[in-house]
């Protein structure tokens, strides 16, 4: 079914359901391979009307006399960021009110066909479809109703609004509207990604929900610029101090980290090893371990409140100026979902809308713990899968440490270079885990679709909110767990040489260890894998697969003159954008938000590579919905919805983890601990902190399970233990627990004073612009002014006219006017 928004008219495939509005509207257009049927149905200026009274839809009533005050002092500068005015503000500023079909001559009506525009339009026909019974002989009985019962059991193929006739070509005919071609034209290209985003024409062409989606996809890329500046200022330091840190130029020297020698990584097949091996992956991770990466973390635990209080002043402002600001209870009180209205057989009385449909307390609670196992069920699944990752990383690890030991470099020769078993295993077990990433996520797209409509929520917000939640939960665990166990659970408990702690206590799986230069490099590897794939995969998915299928579908078409391939085929032979569309794309973003805020401590680039995937996500996206997807059914949010709850909780989180990578993952604390307090002489220095971070173990006291080939005695490890001999022979030194202090003070530290800082900022910028609010007030206090203005205008012609004709007034209708008017109707 397709709405023809020119006429008012809604298509359809296959056959007519409706007999009443056949009979208005009864015929229909045979398509090109004459199989497919398109039904149109009519919606008369009457039947808009009263369902804009039902919706209670805000219509102008008088033009908006506030004076604007939002002149930029250097505005000149951003002239080439700028649109043409008309595309940037198609219609003029009003003030509005709910419409009411009884006080028509109240609004600004010039045309009654172009009054409502083109997605309100389509929400209201859709609406109306949505619950109308298609059953003549039993229209008592709910589950014969609705549009979406229809396409569901096959009587329709589909339903959707037609598109403004073609995007790559103004069309001539004045009564086809040009929308679309300006969208394409200003917005949907790639090589407009500099301009800013003609918000108010998205709005008006696909209604206030994909115009809140585009707004803050563009404001959170903006705000990204900030924070890519400072990660990459962050990561030119590592490079600028490249060359002046002490403890990597004795890993490389050849009679300091030369003559250490490791004591092995694995049991059995892996040999002993040098320090200076590990040269280059010490360089690497200087690159992002150096003390700005305390600065970028604290910085950006001060970016995402910005962030987020910037966006709920931007947000209160659109909804002033896109009529959202009392959305919110009218959206609960009146869009029930269908589904939920033809599955609740039990009625209860409710003091506001009387008898409402309801479920039982028990069919919820049963529905509700069957989700949730269900939930619980896919999230071991995800577990298991990492388990499974780190099991085959001990296993390869292994393999390739063997094959090393009779290597002469000690490196595994790759393609004309020298790769290490550490960054072989940690590349190839990334690549293996996102791998198991997509797949898994595939999997539960659908059950989580599943389980929610077995809840069967009560209200489209609900059931929004109830699947955000479900499938937020299940990415986190999936995209995340692999970075979490890299930064805080591997290297960590890996016990000491003779006493090794081992996985599932299974004796060649041995708890694997960091690599040499730590693992922060490891997850800064991980990371940008993870994120990277993603995003590479997400914009092929998004761009090339719907541009292959239309390519398909539309094969035979497409050789027939334009004449012959009419609009609604076209948009037929599109892809559809389904009611997940918008959240797939939240969801795709906020994913990306937690990987540059919980991780970035370990790589401050995130942000840019970021920055560099929204610039193209908002084109690739604009360029998608303008034309390889059919018109969406108009629909109103005055905010991005949950997403703004689970981005301030991952706020909240990203500074705990955060202080965690600096303190534990990262070798930030030992080294500042040795620097002032075990550093040799009086003189402040790092020199000699490499052989302050090894201990010393005797080959001979290894179990006969672990000990490797024939090697040097004694050889050392990364540890802070007393040597063989000791009293505590072992046992950790009095440094490691300074060390241990040093990083639980700095986490309270860092979080105390970022918190601090963060509610300060909060409390210091308000969510809503003062002249917002001044404004807001404005129009509620001239709506009631100018309705009383109505009102007593009316009553004095009902007064008038009924003197003239010498009827008695109503003295209680006399009563309701002012004192003035009444006297002077007396008169």
């Amino acid at each position: 079914m397709a709405l023809n928004l020119n006429d008012h008219c809604l298509f359809g495939f296959v056959q007519c359901f409706i007999s009443r509005a056949s009979k208005s509207c009864h015929h229909s257009v045979e398509s090109e391979d004459g199989k497919t049927f398109f039904l149109k149905i009519h919606a008369p200026w009457e039947v808009l009307a009263t369902y804009a009274d039902v919706l209670k839809i805000k219509v102008p009533f008088k033009v908006n006399d506030i004076p604007e005050n939002r002149e930029i002092p250097v505005g000149w500068l951003f002239t080439p960021l700028r649109l043409p005015d008309h595309v940037m503000h198609p219609d003029p500023d009003y003030f509005t009110s709910s419409f009411d079909s009884n006080k028509h001559d109240f609004f600004l009506i010039e045309d009654k066909e172009t009054f409502f525009p083109n997605s309100t339009r389509n929400r209201i026909v859709y609406y109306i479809l949505s619950r109308c019974p298609y059953n003549k002989e039993d229209r008592l009985n709910k589950d014969k109703r609705g549009i979406k019962r229809l396409l569901n059991n096959g009587t329709y193929t589909s339903a959707f609004p037609l598109h403004d006739c073609r995007y790559w070509v103004k069309s001539r005919d004045p009564n086809c509207e040009s929308e679309r071609y300006s969208l394409y034209r200003y917005w949907a290209r790639f090589f407009r990604f500099y301009k800013e985003q003609p918000l108010n024409l998205v709005r008006k062409y696909y209604g206030e929900k994909i115009g809140i989606y585009f707004a803050w996809l563009g404001f959170y890329t903006e705000m990204l610029f900030y924070a890519a500046v400072v990660g990459l200022i962050c990561f030119i330091y590592g490079v600028a101090t490249y060359d002046n840190t002490v403890w990597t130029k004795e890993i490389c020297d050849k009679d300091i980290g030369g003559e250490i020698v490791m004591c092995p990584l694995c049991d059995k097949k892996c040999g002993f090893w040098k320090l200076n091996s590990t040269c280059n992956s010490t360089w690497q991770s200087h690159l992002f371990d150096n003390t700005a990466t305390v600065f970028f973390a604290i910085f950006m635990g001060i970016w995402v409140t910005l962030f987020l209080e910037f966006w709920k002043r931007r947000q209160a402002r659109l909804g002033y100026e896109w009529d959202l600001v009392d959305f919110e209870e009218e959206q609960q009180r009146l869009q029930l979902r269908p589904e939920y209205e033809t599955k609740c057989t039990s009625r209860r009385l409710n003091r506001v809308t009387q008898m409402e449909p309801y479920f039982p307390v028990t069919s919820k609670c049963a529905r509700l713990c069957l989700s949730g196992a269900t939930v619980l069920f896919w999230i071991s699944l995800i577990i298991a899968s990492i388990i499974g990752v780190i099991a085959y990383r001990l296993a390869v690890f292994a393999a390739l440490a063997s094959v090393m030991k009779d290597s002469p470099t000690n490196k595994l020769e790759l393609v004309g270079s020298l790769i290490t078993p550490q960054l072989a295993t940690s590349v190839t077990a990334s690549c293996i885990n996102f791998v198991i990433i997509m797949l898994l996520n595939f999997l539960y797209e659908r059950v989580a679709i599943w389980i929610t409509d077995m809840e069967v929520p009560k209200t489209h917000v609900e059931y929004e909110n109830k699947l955000t939640v479900k499938m937020f939960l299940f990415q986190f665990v999936n995209y995340y767990s692999s970075c979490f166990y890299v930064a805080f659970f591997k290297g960590k408990f890996v016990g000491y040489p003779g006493k090794y702690t081992y996985m599932f206590h299974i004796s060649n799986l041995r708890n694997e260890e960091c690599d040499p230069g730590g693992c922060l490099i490891e997850l800064t590897t991980q990371l940008v894998i993870v994120m990277t794939g993603k995003q590479v995969w997400g914009n092929i998915q998004e761009a090339l697969l719907p541009w292959l299928k239309n390519w398909w579908s539309s094969r035979n078409a497409r050789s027939h003159p334009e004449s012959l391939y009419s609009r609604w085929e076209q948009d037929y032979d599109l892809q559809n954008f389904s009611q997940f569309g918008l959240f797939y794309e939240y969801l795709e973003m906020v994913i990306q938000f937690g990987f540059i805020t919980l991780f970035v401590a370990s790589f401050p680039l995130a942000p840019l590579l970021a920055l560099m995937n929204n610039i193209l996500e908002v084109r690739v996206d604009a360029w998608k919905l303008t034309t390889q997807f059919r018109r969406p059914v108009a629909a109103k949010a005055h905010s991005i919805g949950a997403w703004d709850e689970i981005l301030n909780l991952i706020a909240v989180f990203s500074v705990v983890t955060n202080a965690f990578i600096v303190a534990f993952t990262s070798d930030m604390i030992p080294r500042l601990v040795y620097f002032y307090a075990y550093h040799p002489g009086t003189e402040l220095t790092m020199q000699g902190y490499v052989n302050n971070s090894l201990s010393v173990f005797k080959i001979s006291q290894i179990s006969t399970e672990s000990t490797p080939d024939p090697g040097e005695n004694p050889a050392w490890y990364r540890d802070y233990r007393y040597p063989p001999g000791h009293e505590h022979e072992y046992s950790h030194t009095m440094q490691f627990w300074h060390i241990l202090a040093a990083k639980m003070a700095f986490i309270i530290i860092m979080e105390h004073v970022v918190f601090v800082v963060k509610f300060f900022v909060a409390w210091l910028i308000p969510d809503v612009p003062s002249d917002v609010q001044a404004r807001v007030k404005r129009e509620r206090y001239l709506v009631q002014e100018y309705l009383h203005n109505y009102e007593v205008d009316k009553l004095k012609k009902q007064l008038n006219q009924k003197g003239e004709e010498g009827q008695c007034i109503c003295p209680e209708i006399a009563a309701t006017v002012k004192h003035e008017v009444l006297s002077e109707c007396l008169t």
